[in-house]
């Protein structure tokens, strides 16, 4: 295979084993699985043993272990290098600070296969569940995979306590950081090389909450996250310390919260670009962004209209069908902005919102001068109507006006910057695909 080839021309995963063959010719491995140590000189032979035997056993393309010491002060250097020594596919890396995060992207950073995975020593997960878990990756499916022992067919062996901080902790997740995935912490992941290089350096935890932070930024900003049930059994004998590393997890929790809350990280450098690979494009003649977008504005538009009503309803207690509709139209359009520029449009942070409001007020003008008018012609036509038929003449009038509200969000208020032809941003989106 010639290194010369174009990649356009190559398939996922033919342009992924274009890629993994350097320039003089030599194969590069397609799979690097990293499995981070701390003082295992017990455990560790056996371990990379199993892994390797199931790796030449299953896996269809060239593979490496790198064992990555995480300053043991036991033997496991030396039981490392060994290995090394005796297994072609085996590598070892010592670090001199503690840190499975550190252990990880130091490793995952240097590392040049295409797809780059981690286990933990234990090998608690059973090893069948590999294969699965890269090969989203390898076709070009997915950006990010994770093992999941709290996914249905999960098979799990484990105390009621462990199950019980597990299940606490990805609770927590999904309401504080309304994350998706089901299972944060299981040491069994892999990831794309050229997503790791852009997504790595935003991640700045060294220790446990690595995982979790890593996989809220990657969902976030949009990345394909596939998830692999697994048979998991858990290492009594396991040196983790519960309480400590669920302080700092939570710690993590509320850092990376701020930080989402404030628009402080810049994910649109991470999000999956629309590029040369067709399952990287909109549907044929529809917009991009648009299915999305008119999802989140129903979302949005049904319950602003009940807001709407109900307020509507109650200012007409004590005052005229006009000002009743005025008052309650506005209120409503300022909480609706609001709603459609975070979970329609996807604008973040602060920068604008001032703008974004008054534009949206423009907007709302435009809606009051339909439901007025339309509560004018009805008082002509019918003189007093009854309060139900006020409310179904304002339900068609804010039909029609939630339509012009869409398409002025969309062009006007906020439109897409990103154009077809690439903007400044094109370099980063090319990267984030060269293996493909």
């Amino acid at each position: 295979m010639r290194t010369d080839t174009p990649w356009s021309t190559l398939p996922a995963r033919d342009h992924l084993l274009a890629a993994a063959v350097g320039a003089a010719g030599a194969p590069v491995p397609v799979l690097d699985v990293v499995i981070p140590v701390y003082n295992e000189e017990k455990d560790l032979e056996t371990c990379v043993l199993r892994l390797h035997d199931h790796l030449a056993r299953t896996f269809p393309y060239g593979f490496r272990i790198t064992v990555a010491d995480n300053a043991s002060t036991d033997r496991t250097p030396q039981v490392a290098a060994r290995l090394a020594e005796l297994i072609p596919e085996v590598r070892s890396y010592r670090l001199e600070e503690k840190g499975r995060g550190r252990a990880l992207r130091t490793v995952w950073s240097h590392s040049d296969s295409p797809v780059l995975a981690y286990m933990d020593v234990d090998l608690s997960t059973d090893l069948n569940a590999l294969l699965p878990l890269v090969a989203p990756l390898i076709s070009g499916h997915s950006d990010l995979a994770i093992g999941s022992r709290l996914a249905r067919s999960s098979r799990v062996v484990r105390g009621s306590k462990r199950e019980f901080i597990s299940r606490a902790y990805n609770l927590i997740l999904r309401s504080s950081l309304a994350a998706r995935f089901s299972d944060a912490q299981c040491g069994f992941k892999a990831i794309r090389r050229e997503v790791a290089q852009r997504l790595l350096p935003m991640v700045e935890d060294t220790g446990w909450f690595f995982d979790t932070e890593m996989l809220v930024l990657a969902e976030r900003a949009g990345l394909r996250i596939h998830e692999v049930p697994v048979d998991w059994v858990d290492d009594p004998d396991s040196t983790v310390h519960i309480v400590r590393t669920a302080t700092e997890d939570l710690r993590g929790v509320w850092r990376v919260g701020r930080a989402l809350a404030t628009g402080a990280l810049p994910l649109d450098r991470l999000a999956r670009p629309f590029g040369d690979d067709p399952r990287d494009r909109a549907v044929p003649g529809v917009p991009r962004g648009l299915a999305r977008q008119l999802v989140g504005f129903c979302v949005v538009g049904a319950l602003s209209t009940l807001v709407y009503l109900a307020l509507y309803s109650l200012f007409r207690l004590g005052v005229g069908a006009q000002f009743a509709n005025a008052a309650a139209l506005l209120v409503s359009a300022v909480a609706n902005t609001a709603a459609n520029r975070r979970l329609t449009f996807g604008v973040r942070g602060r920068g604008g919102s001032v703008r974004h409001q008054a534009q949206g007020l423009v907007v709302f003008a435009i809606g009051l001068a339909l439901t007025s008018g339309s509560l004018a012609a009805l008082g002509t036509a019918c003189g007093s109507a009854s309060h139900g038929t006020e409310l179904a003449v304002l339900i068609a009038a804010n039909l029609a006006a939630t339509v012009l509200r869409f398409l002025l969000f969309r062009a006007w208020v906020f439109p897409d910057r990103r154009t077809d032809h690439q903007d400044a941003r094109t370099g980063a989106a090319h990267e984030l695909r060269n293996v493909r």
